[in-house]
């Protein structure tokens, strides 16, 4: 008997090391169909999912509550395992490269329990070669047994978007990757137990860490166009939303719209591919043109809002200015590298006094971001300008009446910034309102 077929009958564990965004939810698709053992080296997060709550609400508290994951954060726990899936963050450092930090440590711990037959892939965001020629010499040193021989590697790179409600783990194709033709088929077979959308294998492991890195490189560039766009017709008094809706018309324009880039996979991946492009002699410029003018966005609506505030007399220092919205994305709770903060730092330069609004946000996480605690909706007033920020579904529904209860009543010309478009530009300006959007 092999060891799909092991796993298929519950006579060999999963282990998924690392469970977040990614980690969660496979965690609770295998649940489904094999043993799993879901191991976090936080034992605060452990803690919640042992008495039944998602942090992350990718999955949802019911589906915690109703798995049968045995969740730890003993390492030791690695041991019953034969199937290893390592999903931990790849994040940046401040000089913009790479942070692997986590996935070596997740890697040496993996390592120190696999036995002779384990199979290890790794789903963590890297750029091309860092699974073999990183992460296979340190399942080697701490296993003392030799790859290719002992055990096996692959790689299937996540594809979760947080707060997609319709592209779930599911129903998107899964690449998948083995450092053999049986290690692919293996792998494959067994994310096949979860994924109805199939697999697609592609022909090695460097191939299918490259595929994953530019598909947020690709985003990352095409936003960054859009961003540019918007910065140039913002000069020429064209509103770049109704531009877009007149070029979508054509059948082949490609549906991307400018905004705040931040998280742990578009605004970081870039950096990613960039590094090992330089390490081999290539420097990318259409990349990092686009990181350059992404990064610089929280900075430029920062600056369109003072400006808003100069040109119509109202005075910038001490102005009380509300931000909607803190995550890097909408209807998420994840605040990991989100661009807000530069929103907040700019604003404040200029003695701006900034308080911020998120209902999906987590309180703690958000804190170690920025030190502005995050206050309820109830509590803004005599506000000088509002900037929603995030398209939560909780602002979306607001309606110009409630909007217009966040201003002093004495305010004749509101000032209204909606980065992400989500008020009708129309309607704001016919409700009195000083709208702005990028």
């Amino acid at each position: 008997m092999n060891l799909y077929e092991k796993i298929a009958k519950k006579q060999e564990k999963i282990a998924i090391v690392g469970l977040g965004y990614v980690g969660l939810p496979l965690a609770v698709a295998f649940d489904k169909q094999a043993a799993v053992i879901g191991y976090d080296q936080n034992p605060n997060k452990i803690a919640l999912y042992k008495s039944g709550v998602d942090p992350t609400k990718e999955v949802g508290d019911q589906a915690v509550q109703d798995s049968t994951i045995e969740f730890t954060a003993d390492a030791a726990t690695l041991n019953q395992a034969k199937f290893y899936i390592v999903a931990v963050p790849t994040p940046i450092n401040l000089d913009k490269t790479p942070n692997l930090n986590v996935l070596l440590a997740a890697t040496a711990t993996t390592g120190k329990f696999l036995q002779k037959g384990s199979v290890v892939v790794f789903e963590s965001t890297v750029y091309p070669g860092t699974t073999e020629e990183i992460c296979v010499p340190i399942l080697e040193r701490e296993s003392g047994l030799v790859c290719g021989v002992d055990f096996a590697v692959a790689y299937s790179p996540e594809r979760i978007n947080p707060g997609d409600t319709e592209h779930r783990l599911h129903n998107i194709v899964k690449v998948v990757a083995g450092m053999d033709e049986p290690t692919t088929d293996l792998v494959a077979r067994i994310y096949d137990l979860i994924i109805t959308a199939g697999t697609y294998r592609a022909e090695n492991i460097k191939t299918a860490e490259a595929a994953k890195i530019i598909e947020n490189t690709q985003r990352d560039i095409n936003i960054a166009f859009m961003n540019e766009l918007s910065m140039i017709f913002h000069r020429l008094d064209i509103d770049t939303q109704s531009v877009l809706r007149a070029a979508e018309t054509k059948w082949n324009f490609l549906k991307f719209y400018p905004g705040l880039v931040g998280g742990h996979c578009i605004g970081v991946d870039p950096f990613y591919l960039s590094y090992k492009a330089e390490r081999v002699g290539y420097y990318p410029q259409m990349i990092l043109s686009g990181r350059k003018i992404n990064d610089s966005m929280g900075k430029y609506v920062a600056e369109q809002t003072i400006k808003l505030l100069i040109k119509h007399d109202k005075p910038v220092k001490g102005a009380k200015v509300a931000i909607f919205g803190v995550t890097f994305k909408e209807n998420c709770p994840d605040v990991r590298n989100t661009k807000i903060v530069d929103i907040i730092a700019e604003l404040q330069e200029y003695g701006v006094s900034v308080m911020v609004v998120d209902p999906q946000a987590d309180s703690a996480e958000w804190l170690e971001e920025s030190p502005l605690p995050l206050v309820d909706i109830v509590e803004v007033c005599d506000l000088d300008v509002a900037i929603f920020a995030v398209a939560h579904t909780e602002f979306r529904r607001l309606d110009f009446a409630a909007v217009s209860q966040l201003f002093r009543t004495d305010d004749k010309l509101p000032i209204l910034v909606d980065v992400k478009g989500i008020f009708d530009r129309g309607a704001a300006v016919d409700n009195g309102f000083l709208y702005w959007r990028l």
